[in-house]
C-alpha cells in the first residue's frame, strides 16, 4: 500500500485524539477550579461516566462486526463533536449534571467512532507489517492532535479556562477536514477486493477479499466478547496492556496538578505536554523499524525499560526543577510511541486471525478506558482524603506518590509480564 494511502487512513486519528487530551487531562482541573466541583465528587462523576463509556465498548465492537465500519464511523462523529463542544461550556449552577450528560454524549460518539476506525484499519491491512504501519500512522496523527490540544489553550487565551473553552470550537472544522480526506480514499463500506479498493498491487487487496461481515456478525455482543477473551494470547496481551495502561493513566490524570503544585511552573504545562507528545510522534518510525528487526514484543519491552529509567527520578523533583522534568517528559515521550503503535498492532493481528476484529477492539477499548476511569476515580478521591487540593501545599507527598511512584511500580510489573509471555505474543510476519 502506498505511503499516501497509509497517511490518508491515519489522518482521522488527529481530531479523535485532539478531543481526547482535554477530556483526560484538562477536564479535571477545569471543572475543579472553574466550576468549583469538589475533587471527591469530580472523581466520582468521571469514574461513573468512564465506566459507562467503557461498558458499551464490547457492544460497539460486536456492532462493528455487523455493519459497515466506515458508516459506523461517519454516524458517530456528529454526537462526538456536539458533546465535546457542550462539555467545555457548562452552565452556571449546574456544572455537575452538565458534566455527566455531556461526557456521556461525547463518549458515545468517540467510542463508536474509535472502535469502528480501529477495526477498519485491520480490514485495510493485509499483513502484520502493513497493519503495524497503519496503526503507527493512526497513532502518529493522534499524537499530532494531542500536541495541538496541549499547546492551543495557552495560544488562544492567557487564562486557562478561556483557552480550554475556545479549544472546543477548533474540533468541528478539524474533524470535517480529516474525515473528508480519510473517506475520500477508503470510503466504501466493508472489506473490498483489490479492484474496488483501487489498489495498484493486487496483494494490497488480499485481506479485503475476505467476505464481510464475518461469521461473528451473527453472535450477540457478549458471546463475541467471550470468544475473543477465550483466546489465550489475547488475554495475556490484554493483561500486560491493563497494567501498562494504568501506569500511564495516573500521570495523565495528575499531570497538570503536578506541574502547577510540585514544580510551581504552571505556565510550562503546555510546552511540557507538547514535548512529551512530539517525542512520542517522532519515535513512532523508530519503534516500527525496531519491531521489524527484533519483533514487536521485544521493541515494546525496550520502550518499557526506557520509560522506567526516565521516570525513576520523578518522585525526587520539587519546586523549580523544570529542566529535569523536561528530560523526563522527553524520554518517557520517546517510549510512548511504542505503547501506542505496537500493542494495538498485535491485537489487530489476533483479531484478524479470529475474524472478530471489531469484538477484539471493543474489549480492547473497554480495558483502555477502564484504566483511565480507575485512574481518575481512585486517584482524585484518594488525594482529597489525604488532604491534597489544587493550590494547597499540604498534600504534596500524596500527589508525588500517585503521580510518580505508583506508576513506576505498575510499569515494572507490566515489563515483567511482557517478558514472561514474549514467546506467545509475537506473531510471525
Amino acid at each position: 500500500m502506498s505511503h499516501a494511502r497509509v497517511l490518508a487512513y491515519g489522518l482521522l486519528g488527529l481530531p479523535l485524539a485532539f478531543a481526547a487530551l482535554p477530556i483526560y487531562v484538562h477536564l479535571p482541573r477545569y471543572y475543579a477550579e472553574t466550576a468549583g466541583i469538589d475533587l471527591a465528587l469530580l472523581g466520582a462523576i468521571l469514574l461513573g461516566a468512564r465506566l459507562l463509556d467503557a461498558g458499551i465498548d464490547p457492544w460497539l465492537g460486536a456492532l462493528a462486526d455487523r455493519v459497515s465500519r466506515p458508516t459506523m464511523v461517519a454516524v458517530a462523529l456528529l454526537p462526538f463533536a456536539a458533546g465535546f463542544v457542550a462539555l467545555l461550556h457548562p452552565p452556571a449552577g449546574a456544572a455537575a449534571p452538565w458534566l455527566l450528560g455531556s461526557l456521556a454524549l461525547t463518549y458515545l460518539g468517540y467510542s463508536a467512532a474509535t472502535v469502528a476506525y480501529q477495526a477498519w484499519g485491520a480490514d485495510i491491512g493485509d499483513s502484520p507489517g502493513l497493519r503495524t504501519r497503519l496503526t503507527a500512522a493512526r497513532e502518529g496523527f493522534g499524537l499530532l492532535g494531542v500536541v495541538l490540544a496541549a499547546v492551543l489553550p495557552s495560544v488562544l487565551a492567557a487564562d486557562f479556562a478561556v483557552g480550554v473553552e475556545r479549544l472546543s470550537w477548533v474540533l468541528p472544522p478539524l474533524l470535517l477536514v480529516a474525515a473528508l480526506v480519510t473517506f475520500s480514499r477508503f470510503g466504501s463500506a466493508g472489506r473490498r477486493s483489490a479492484t474496488t479498493a483501487g489498489c495498484a498491487d493486487p496483494r494490497e487487496g488480499l485481506q479485503d477479499s475476505v467476505p464481510w461481515p464475518s461469521p461473528a456478525a451473527s453472535q450477540p455482543w457478549w458471546q463475541a466478547a467471550r470468544a475473543v477473551l477465550a483466546e489465550p494470547a489475547f488475554r495475556r496481551l490484554l493483561l500486560v496492556f491493563v497494567v501498562n495502561g494504568f501506569a500511564s493513566a495516573l500521570p495523565a490524570t495528575l499531570f497538570l496538578f503536578f506541574v502547577a503544585d510540585v514544580l510551581q511552573r504552571e505556565s510550562a504545562s503546555g510546552p511540557l505536554l507538547a514535548l512529551y507528545f512530539v517525542a512520542g510522534a517522532a519515535s513512532l518510525t523508530l519503534w516500527v523499524r525496531i519491531a521489524a528487526i527484533r519483533g514487536r514484543v521485544a521493541a515494546w519491552f525496550l520502550a518499557m525499560l526506557l520509560s522506567i529509567a526516565a521516570f525513576a527520578g520523578a518522585g525526587l523533583l520539587g519546586s523549580g526543577d523544570l529542566w529535569p522534568f523536561a528530560a523526563i517528559c522527553l524520554a518517557s515521550g520517546l517510549a510512548l510511541g511504542a505503547d501506542l503503535a505496537l500493542p494495538a498492532a498485535i491485537a489487530a493481528d489476533i483479531g484478524e486471525r479470529m475474524r472478530q476484529t471489531g469484538a477484539c477492539f471493543g474489549v480492547w477499548n473497554f480495558v483502555a478506558k477502564l484504566n483511565l476511569a480507575l485512574a481518575a476515580g481512585l486517584a482524585l478521591p484518594l488525594l482529597s482524603v489525604l488532604g491534597y487540593s489544587p493550590g494547597n501545599a499540604s498534600g504534596l507527598p500524596a500527589l508525588v506518590f500517585a503521580y510518580a511512584l505508583l506508576p513506576l511500580a505498575c510499569k515494572a510489573l507490566a515489563a515483567w509480564l511482557l517478558w514472561r509471555w514474549r514467546s506467545t505474543l509475537e506473531i510471525e510476519k
